[in-house]
């Protein structure tokens, strides 16, 4: 088998256990019964191994009011020690279950508690079909629209409703039609038209495996599992775009260079004309390999390499589309719907990275447009978005990428959002649209430059970001600095907090998301003065490292000095010279940073100042600092 053989039986192996296999997410609130219908569901069709369903028969939870003896089918599910302590779903379950088609079917339990909706969403991101619970004793819940909404967000177009514990209710008919029809008004607000809604009784049985439930002689559709069985996917393969991300280049031989991946959607033909989708080279496709050889044709799902009719530069990430009007542009500006799972509400201003495949880019949430209520589909007005909500913001990536709006295609139109500080991930993202200004704007290069400007000024711009509590001393040490340096013939300015949130920004506040916005705006205009060849002295609190981080990503490596003014709080406060520190006493300024707002000093500060040192001493120590002395 030659090299490229093997390179393309390992990608195929893995499009063929996706494309096989159907991806089902359990979903619903807590205590709608989902571990004990999956786990009725295993032991019912011979997917659970004999140890563990004596296991089940043995053991019981507290306040269970199941015999010993009589199988507990929802410890079948529950992996953690914690779950199986507090009876509830924690972490996404994965199980494996055999459909008598001999389709198998890769089941992730769905825990449902609310602060657990980031394992929901992540477990819903690859679901082929979503099995949604609903206690048909307590009715549709909050956290039911909000699986049901997430479903959506998330590409999830086949839905089961399983109207669970029917027997809580005497197996009503008038119960199930009223539940019925809301969860199908919030299903078609939603834009889900897929939807079969089932009458099941977990516990018991029935139309869990079986339909024709004696119990419920007025329903006469299919049982859960046949559900499961008759579903069929969509073949999109001629409706829908080409889209290959390029996993491998593949290098067999000296004079053979291809483009391995997985297709993601559409299908491509060889003599098809492509294009790079971030540089816009377009070739042809001279020949399809595969395993078996070489393809005419191929289709989503299927592992290939492509060759094409000549040398182009193309890398690990690129996305190949087809020639035309169907083809990605790469742009900076979108629209994108968020499932926020950080601990930390989102806040505008702050860069976060965003992460697609292979790729990381920076990028700044500019606004947060509504945040989504689940149970109305109403959008309010909001300008954070806390754990758990969702929302849809304005996203602007520090340089242009591919993305497809999420309907297009899931591989190409979804990413995740990631803190830069933490590393953790904090928000599932999925492209609407990108937005018309990413297109409209072009920027120009002019004769005189940067360099220009420095060679004529003789010295480089700068950016000195000094951060400090209030009444530090930051602006004291950068009007002194300031001085120094003019005085050997530095161009110099100061950008001072409160000067520049009497026009600049005035329209920001004291919040967390205000403060981001204050930073990144503040650090742009230093950006462009440190362009124009001055040294800037920033005087700014700018309380978060996140946001001092994402002010110095901006800057080329050397321009950006973190300085931070280290004067402890009482002395701070003794100085007030603003008075601040007495309103916040008397509990009019809530937002006061040291006192009901938290500081981050620096970890690692490019020059550290004794805020209680003399003067002249910083400022010389600083300047020197600038000059590179």
């Amino acid at each position: 088998m030659t090299a490229v053989a093997q390179e393309i039986q390992v990608l195929d192996r893995a499009s063929e256990a996706r494309s096989a296999v159907l991806r089902m997410v359990a979903c619903g609130s807590v205590d709608d019964g989902k571990s004990t219908l999956i786990g009725r569901m295993l032991a019912e069709t011979d997917s659970v191994p004999i140890d563990q369903l004596e296991y089940a028969r043995r053991t019981r939870r507290g306040g269970s009011t199941i015999p010993v003896g009589e199988i507990d089918y929802s410890l079948l599910t529950d992996g953690l020690e914690a779950e199986r302590e507090q009876g509830i779903t924690i972490d996404v379950a994965y199980r494996h279950m055999d459909l008598p088609s001999s389709r198998r079917v890769i089941i992730a339990d769905a825990p449902g508690h609310e602060q657990y909706t980031r394992n929901m969403a992540v477990a819903a991101s690859t679901a082929d079909v979503a099995v949604l619970l609903v206690d048909a004793a307590r009715g549709l819940r909050p956290q039911t629209f909000r699986h049901l909404t997430v479903c959506a967000l998330m590409g999830v177009t086949s839905i089961v409703v399983a109207i669970n514990k029917m027997d809580l209710v005497g197996y009503e008919h008038a119960t199930y039609e009223e539940l019925s029809g809301g969860i199908r008004a919030a299903a078609a607000r939603l834009g889900i038209d897929e939807v079969t809604v089932i009458p099941v009784s977990a516990m018991s049985g029935a139309n869990v495996i079986e339909s024709s439930s004696p119990d419920m002689p007025w329903y006469s559709g299919g049982s859960v599992l046949d559900a499961l069985v008759n579903w069929e996917p969509v073949d999109e393969a001629k409706t829908a775009p080409f889209r290959l991300p390029v996993q491998m280049i593949s290098r067999a031989s000296s004079n053979f260079r291809g483009y391995s991946g997985t297709i993601a959607s559409g299908e491509v033909r060889v003599g098809d004309d492509v294009v790079i989708a971030d540089s816009g080279v377009t070739a042809s496709v001279d020949r399809i390999v595969t395993a078996d050889g070489d393809w005419p044709a191929a289709s989503a799902g299927q592992a290939v390499t492509l060759l094409l009719d000549r040398e182009v530069d193309i890398t690990r990430g690129d996305l190949l589309c087809h020639k035309g009007a169907a083809a990605t542009q790469p742009a900076d500006r979108f629209a994108a719907d968020l499932v926020w799972i950080g601990e930390e509400p989102l806040a505008h201003g702050r860069s976060y990275l965003v992460y697609v495949g292979p790729r990381v880019i920076p990028a700044t949430v500019t606004a947060v447009r509504h945040r989504l209520d689940v149970v109305t589909g109403h959008h309010d007005a909001a300008r954070v978005l806390e754990m758990n909500d969702i929302g849809r913001v304005e996203l602007a990536t520090d340089t242009p990428i591919p993305l497809d709006e999420y309907e297009t295609c899931r591989d190409s139109g979804g990413f995740l959002l990631v803190d830069r500080v933490s590393s953790d991930t904090v928000a599932a993202g999925l492209t609407r649209h990108a937005m018309r200004r990413a297109f409209n704007v072009t920027p120009h290069d002019y004769a005189v430059d940067r360099d220009a400007r420095m060679r004529l000024k003789g010295h480089d711009g700068k950016a000195i970001w000094l951060t400090g509590l209030s009444g530090a001393g930051k602006s004291t040490v950068a009007d002194a600095t300031a001085a120094m340096l003019h005085a050997q013939g530095v161009h110099t300015y100061v950008l001072d907090g409160d000067n520049v949130r009497t026009g600049l920004n005035r329209d920001l506040g004291f919040t967390p998301e205000d403060r981001a916005e204050n930073v990144r705006r503040v650090a742009e205009v230093a950006k462009l003065m440190v362009d124009a060849g001055l040294v800037v002295i920033i005087a700014l609190v700018s309380p978060y490292r996140a946001d001092r981080r994402s002010a110095r990503s901006i800057f080329e490596e050397g321009e950006f000095l973190e300085v931070f003014i280290d004067t402890p709080l009482e002395v701070a406060q003794e100085r007030d010279p603003k008075g601040l520190y007495a309103k916040a006493a008397k509990g009019t300024l809530p937002n006061m940073t040291g006192v009901g707002q938290e500081y981050e000093p620096p970890e690692r500060a490019d020059v550290h100042l004794d805020g209680t040192a003399d003067v002249a001493q910083s400022a010389e120590k600083l300047a020197r600092a600038v000059l590179g002395e």
